[in-house]
């Protein structure tokens, strides 16, 4: 019998981290809540027959290396954050798609908003 691919994907809602990132230097100077959104697409079919950690991505790992980079670096510019968190997920091999959502939860705006955000989605090339 051949084996048929599961692609799923793993989903992780409002991670939330501090980081410098913005245009203006007073949010280049303090660090500045930003929550983060993944859909993390991939191929489950090994972690369904095995319920092997080792056959999947870990997510206790990934939110990890999410938070890392939302932390650890600085861009001006939401989408270079968004590009940059894209790029560390698919370091992964078995990552096929990943849609990232990052929130600035206090934008420096006039208008009262709950967050201003971007939706980024990349895939693996081959």
């Amino acid at each position: 019998m051949t084996r048929v691919p599961s692609t799923g994907r793993i989903e992780i809602r409002d991670l939330r981290a501090l980081g410098l990132h913005g245009v203006l230097p007073h949010e280049r100077e303090r660090a500045q809540p930003f929550s983060v959104d993944l859909d993390v697409h991939v191929d489950m079919s090994a972690a369904a027959a095995s319920d092997a950690l080792a056959d999947t991505v870990d997510y206790g790992a990934l939110v990890q290396q999410v938070a890392q980079v939302v932390s650890g670096t600085s861009f001006s510019l939401l989408e270079a954050l968004a590009a940059a968190i894209c790029r560390r997920v698919l370091d992964d091999p078995r990552v096929a798609r990943v849609e990232v959502v990052v929130r600035k939860m206090r934008p420096p705006v006039d208008v009262d908003v709950g967050s201003i955000g971007v939706r980024v989605v990349d895939v693996r090339r081959t």
